[in-house]
């Protein structure tokens, strides 16, 4: 591994009567980094799919860009897990800075440079190093999470932090109408987002730091006396672990972390399926203005903030601690959504600005569960790798598909043979995490 990525070095502790005052200081500055920054991933990660249309225009197939749009969804689903372990083992600061700084450099690129929107295999290729640096944002987050937070509020911290991605992917939206306004010039939807994550990881710099212990602190088990319940927690669990152990000790071999991965990539399926195609369906089937669909883009995204929130409540106050009952619910809900948003004729906007709604609110909760469920099962050093595995089956599986497969569909079948696999995708997630059920009922019973 490179020098500079290491983990920062654990520093002489702080006198006894400057640990606490420092750890409410630090721990508040270190959450406010992560999710400032990763906000700032998604202001660079799904603008391709706003400039859809405009490629359309100008001679472009939609299968043709459903497969450049899966370069992004094929490197981040592997960024994600293998990147996820080399975040295990690198210092979280420098990690979630790199990532994002060279996320934005290719955004700015792809606008800027007139052959990075010229042809398919160039879109692809340029699309799938933005994935790759995209992978590098979950992970590094995820490391600071669980070294500065405790299990028991990090399932609060968890649904707090995930709204991000919809601050985030929500103002690429508005970002687009104000460089469109600015410059008359569709690729401003891709330097503009650029040129502001640039300035997010300058701030994400400065406020990020890599453990308690590399700024004088105890763990945050030894500050806080709460442990981990899924298994026993010991000192062995601060040291580094070698990428060999994180495999095979802790999460190749663990049965209820594979079922949520591959729940998830359902889950994926319909969010990416709505999401990425929202801006072309919208404008070929309801006459959807630019306007009217970057506004219905953001209320998407924003709709996810109070959804992933009460998700999150649900699952601890309601289901004490269990995620697949509200899963399950959140499921449901965003199959009848989805429905209502096929199904709504032309002519009647807010219906369909309602049922977009609709999914932003219910879908971001299951992704921010399973996401929570995979770092509860898996010790601190390795929940990188972890949350990793359940992003490849999310990316690799249900993005990719959603990029690749639905242009297909739609290309053959029309939108409708576009929703029947949604709505399928919605059903095969429910009886997925349904299998999560048992196990994690007798896992709670058992404490």
């Amino acid at each position: 591994m490179l020098s500079f990525l290491k983990p920062a070095r654990h520093q002489p502790e702080l006198p006894s009567e400057q640990v606490d005052s420092e750890y409410r200081r630090l721990r508040n500055q270190v959450f406010l980094g992560i999710f400032t920054g990763y906000a700032g991933y998604y202001l660079v990660r799904k603008n391709f799919t706003l400039v859809m249309p405009d490629l359309v225009e100008a001679g472009f197939s939609k299968a043709e860009l459903g497969f450049a749009l899966s370069g992004v969804s094929i490197a981040y689903g592997l960024s994600k897990f293998l990147m996820g372990n080399v975040s295990d083992r690198s210092n979280a600061r420098i990690f979630i800075t790199l990532g994002l700084t060279l996320s934005a450099l290719t955004m700015i690129l792809m606008g800027m440079a007139p052959f990075a929107t010229a042809s398919i295999p160039v879109m692809f290729m340029i699309l799938m190093f933005n994935g790759w640096f995209q992978g590098m944002g979950w992970p590094s987050s995820g490391r600071v999470m669980v070294h500065w937070f405790s299990p028991s509020e990090r399932g609060t911290r968890m649904a707090i932090w995930n709204v991000a991605h919809n601050v985030g992917g929500g103002l690429i939206g508005p970002l687009a109408i104000v460089g469109m306004m600015m410059t008359m010039d569709w690729h401003s939807k891709f330097y503009v987002p650029g040129i502001v994550a640039l300035l997010v990881a300058l701030i994400t710099w400065m406020l990020v730091r890599d453990t308690p212990q590399s700024c004088g602190l105890p763990s945050i088990e030894t500050y806080t006396g709460d442990y981990p319940k899924s298994f026993t927690y010991s000192s062995d669990h601060e040291k580094e672990l070698s990428a060999r152990e994180i495999f095979f000790r802790y999460v190749l071999n663990n049965r209820l972390l594979w079922y949520i991965a591959v729940a998830n990539a359902f889950i994926y399926l319909v969010r990416y399926g709505v999401l990425d195609w929202a801006p072309t369906y919208l404008a070929e089937t309801k006459q959807f203005s630019i306007k009217e669909t970057g506004w219905a883009y953001f209320a998407y995204e924003f709709a996810g903030i109070p959804g992933t929130l009460f998700c999150g409540w649900l699952s601890d106050k309601v289901f004490n601690g269990r995620r697949a009952p509200a899963n399950i619910v959140y499921m449901l809900l965003t199959l009848l959504a989805v429905i209502v948003y096929w199904q709504n004729p032309a002519g009647r906007p807010w219906v369909d600005i309602s049922a977009l709604i609709a999914i932003g609110f219910l879908i971001y909760g299951p992704v921010m569960l399973i996401g929570v469920h995979a770092l509860d099962l898996v010790p601190k050093k390795a929940a990188g790798t972890a949350a990793g595995l359940t992003g490849l089956f999310g990316y690799l599986g249900g993005a990719l598909f959603a990029n690749i497969a639905m242009g297909f569909v739609v290309d053959l079948w029309g939108w409708h043979g576009g929703f029947i696999v949604l709505t399928g995708a919605c059903v095969l997630a429910i009886a997925l995490i349904c299998l999560t059920w048992k196990p994690e009922l007798q896992h709670r019973n058992s404490q």
